[in-house]
């Protein structure tokens, strides 16, 4: 069953910097990413049912760090909906760094099922996006001049695929819409080469962000 955002209700989106998109740089607090685009194309498509949108995502985010913020930033704004995307930082892309640490799925679907026990209880109404990794080759640079080549990834794959499984199993668990982003950027991936869609495998590019929008918009009415 589809989301239904009603005239007058909050939407917020939180997460790490996919959903950031350097939102304190932007008029809105949107960011540039797929959050403007939702909300820019819900108000086309409903000029008559205005929705305040709201984004408190940061960027470098782990599940831990949106657990630490959680009062302030999430459950006391009290939305109607939350979208959450958060996963990748405690994955590979942090664990490989020498200043990171590894996260056990299980610690990770622990904290996650803390975030959203209050707000199951307060009627809020869940999506939660999967993490993703894009499945684009060579080496690129991950921050910090990390390079990062197609054995690691291999690496970040095996890291991540429980922490997708456990954010499914969360979605079924709280009666959640998931949108299961890592099978879609793997069906986009063989549709145009996947640097159309990322450029380093994690955050996407406007197409990319553009294919989140969509997918988000389809899961609600």
């Amino acid at each position: 069953m589809t989301i239904t955002i009603r005239s007058g209700s909050t939407v917020m989106f939180t997460g790490d910097s996919i959903t950031d998109g350097r939102r304190r740089e932007s008029e809105d607090g949107l960011g540039t990413g797929y959050p403007l685009l939702v909300a820019g194309e819900w108000g086309h498509r409903h000029p008559d049912r205005p929705v305040t949108w709201l984004n408190t995502a940061n960027a470098g985010d782990k599940a831990m760090d949106l657990e630490a913020r959680w009062r302030t930033d999430v459950l006391d704004a009290r939305p109607d909906v939350l979208s959450i995307l958060v996963g990748v930082n405690d994955t590979g892309w942090h664990t490989l760094d020498p200043k990171g640490y590894p996260i056990p799925a299980e610690r990770f679907e622990a904290t996650y099922d803390r975030l959203l026990a209050p707000l199951a209880e307060a009627g809020t109404r869940l999506l939660l996006i999967e993490p993703f990794l894009v499945p684009i080759r060579g080496v690129v640079e991950a921050g910090d001049a990390v390079l990062i080549g197609e054995k690691e990834r291999e690496q970040w794959r095996a890291d991540l695929d429980p922490k997708i499984q456990a954010v499914r199993r969360l979605a079924r668990r709280y009666g959640a819409q998931l949108l299961a982003a890592d099978g879609r950027f793997a069906e986009l991936g063989a549709t145009a080469r996947p640097e159309h869609w990322s450029a380093d495998g994690v955050h996407p590019t406007p197409a990319g962000h553009a294919a989140l929008a969509a997918a988000w918009l389809r899961l609600v009415a």
